[in-house]
């Protein structure tokens, strides 16, 4: 149970840590950084923890702050076109305060992107067998585990340098060409929901560094350690929902961005090989990558070149390359 002693004072945002879950919920509810310096933390050394902030905002109408103007917007409350009918043997959960923070960034991401999908088979063989081969010994050296998603990372690094108008951001009637390459990438945390934090100039990484910063942040985030500037920046994001066994999905834009890609599991498949010879049926392993991008801005032809040249990247994969 939560401590129930209060203290006298709070700290000032100089000096006191906020979590990026602490943070990304301040956010959503629009709560200015003079407010949250006057929550009081009953965590480790006065830190503000879930369900600190939770509480201030469900009593925030009693606090002594000057709001702003309130937006006028349409109301968020589910509406049904059928009444949900009840017998005795259902059961009514409520969802949570995240769960409903999460739902209404999903349905606000909905309402304002023009969601659209393009999809394609990559044949990642040569991959599967190369990392096979090199995984055990880079463990050796780095220290680290060689997993696939630096390597997709990396594809999608060069991919967006080949057109730079998916690494981009709209602010209302205008474009905003980002000029750095600052991938989010899906992680779990501890209590099972996602977040997103971001390999800063991913372009710029060569594979090995990819992998470090691939780990460091997924490990950091399970740990519930990341720090508000890891999940800033963002300018496109990957989701891996190949880790469940999804072979595709068609994912929400992480706003303000234009785009995001799936990444389904690999599979091992009969599939037709072609040689100077003839046809010919093997067994190779493929994936499918789902691009999900933004109608507005982004058209179909530049979704679908966008993501067959990361599907090309992975293809051309040097089976020879030394990490």
């Amino acid at each position: 149970p939560l401590s129930e002693s209060v203290p006298t004072s709070v700290q000032s945002s100089e000096n006191r840590f906020y979590s990026p879950l602490v943070k990304n919920i301040a956010a959503a509810e629009n709560i200015t950084q003079q407010e949250l310096d006057t929550v009081v933390g009953s965590g480790k050394d006065g830190r503000v923890t879930k369900n600190d902030i939770l509480k201030f905002v469900e009593n925030r109408s009693l606090l002594p702050v000057n709001p702003e103007p309130i937006k006028t917007t349409k109301p968020t409350k589910s509406t049904n076109a059928v009444p949900v009918s009840l017998n005795g043997e259902d059961e009514i959960i409520e969802m949570s305060r995240m769960g409903k923070l999460i739902a209404h960034h999903m349905v606000e991401s909905v309402q304002t992107s023009a969601h659209v999908q393009s999809f394609i088979e990559a044949d990642v063989t040569k991959i599967w067998n190369w990392r096979k081969k090199v995984k055990d010994d880079f463990t050796k050296r780095e220290g680290e585990n060689l997993t696939f998603t630096p390597i997709f990372l990396e594809a999608v690094a060069k991919a967006l340098k080949d057109f730079p108008m998916l690494n981009i951001s709209v602010d209302g009637d205008k474009i905003i060409k980002r000029k750095n390459i600052n991938l989010g990438m899906a992680a779990a945390l501890a209590d099972g929901n996602l977040i997103v934090p971001v390999i800063k100039n991913a372009d710029q990484l060569n594979l090995v560094g990819m992998s470090k910063a691939v780990n460091d942040l997924a490990r950091r985030a399970r740990a519930s350690q990341l720090k508000p500037d890891d999940i800033q920046g963002g300018t496109y994001t990957v989701t891996n929902v190949g880790t469940f066994g999804s072979i595709m999905g068609t994912p929400i834009i992480n706003q303000p961005q234009v785009g995001i890609l799936a990444l389904g599991a690999i599979r091992k498949v009969p599939a037709v090989i072609e040689t100077s010879e003839g046809d010919f049926i093997g067994i190779r392993y493929k994936m499918f990558l789902s691009h999900s991008y933004d109608h507005r801005v982004i058209n179909g032809a530049l979704g679908g070149q966008f993501v067959k040249a990361v599907a090309d990247y992975l293809e051309a994969w040097d089976s020879n390359r030394e990490i």
